[in-house]
């Protein structure tokens, strides 16, 4: 199993800073501190951070400018630490690019826990290797019995579009390469966080079965442990804010959704297909 990575943990408040990097020590990353927002954004810039975690309440900046900042060029994954009990704060993190966003006071194992849950979401995979160039213009390949063997170019095309295709889900002109992790609307590229992006998957191979708020849950958290585990009404209420970005990326009409259906007093499911 590979390393976790590094984290890098922006914390003014000394005691909180050494109690988030023990916790992230011991889940095995490598950790880098900073006690200013801009100090932080340049750590992780440097460090290539895998997860950061990120007070809201900085003494030069705002959290959530860090955080707009941090998106500009690193999509690590990002935990708000906040004192603060504000709903629309909440909504404003989940806006501006968090993957999760845990209260003060908090718990070492449950902090622990979420950081471990995210690290589950898989990223993009990689490709199919080339055959090697500039070799002689060669193309033959090494064969099972250690001969050589032709390289059929057009069989491997033929190969690779059947895997690209059996990766792709579509739906009313929604293109989406679970592989690869990328999103198109119409041909056109769509920036997705991590968690739209897996609620979005989530939903597109459930093929119109209704999805509830809880199961959603599981699906942003990547975290798919019994149906009777606990769910708190803030985990939902953040299921409902990624929800919300996703139609607004996928323009969606409120009056004529074109992808995604609310399903009042339980959650949400695929529209029906259209042929337009």
């Amino acid at each position: 199993m590979s390393e976790p990575g590094v984290a890098v943990v922006i914390e003014d408040d000394e005691d909180v800073r050494n109690l988030v990097d023990a916790i992230l020590k011991e889940a095995g990353f490598v950790v880098h501190s900073a006690a200013t927002g801009r100090e932080g954004v340049e750590v992780v810039r440097d460090h290539h951070a895998s997860v950061v975690t990120l007070d809201v309440g900085l003494p030069d900046m705002d959290g959530h400018e860090v955080l707009r900042r941090i998106r500009q060029f690193s999509d690590a994954y990002v935990v708000m630490l906040t004192a603060r009990r504000d709903e629309p704060d909440t909504l404003t993190a989940f806006l501006t690019g968090a993957d999760d966003y845990v209260k003060k006071p908090f718990l070492p194992r449950e902090l622990r826990a979420r950081v471990t849950a995210m690290m589950r979401r898989p990223r993009a995979e990689g490709r199919l290797a080339l055959p090697e160039e500039g070799r002689g213009g060669s193309d033959r390949l090494a064969g099972p019995d250690g001969g050589s063997a032709r390289f059929d170019g057009g069989a491997y095309a033929a190969a690779r579009s059947a895997e690209a295709d059996q990766a792709v889900i579509k739906h009313n002109g929604l293109a989406l390469n679970y592989k690869s992790r990328t999103v198109t609307l119409q041909g056109s590229a769509l920036t997705l966080t991590r968690s739209e992006f897996d609620l979005l998957f989530d939903l597109l191979r459930a093929k119109g079965e209704v999805r509830t708020r809880a199961d959603l849950v599981r699906a942003a958290r990547g975290d798919y442990y019994d149906d009777d585990a606990y769910i708190s009404d803030a985990d939902e209420r953040a299921v409902e804010t990624h929800i919300g970005n996703l139609r607004r990326k996928l323009r969606e009409d409120p009056q004529s959704p074109r992808f995604l259906q609310t399903v009042r007093g339980v959650g949400y499911r695929l529209t029906p297909k259209r042929s337009d």
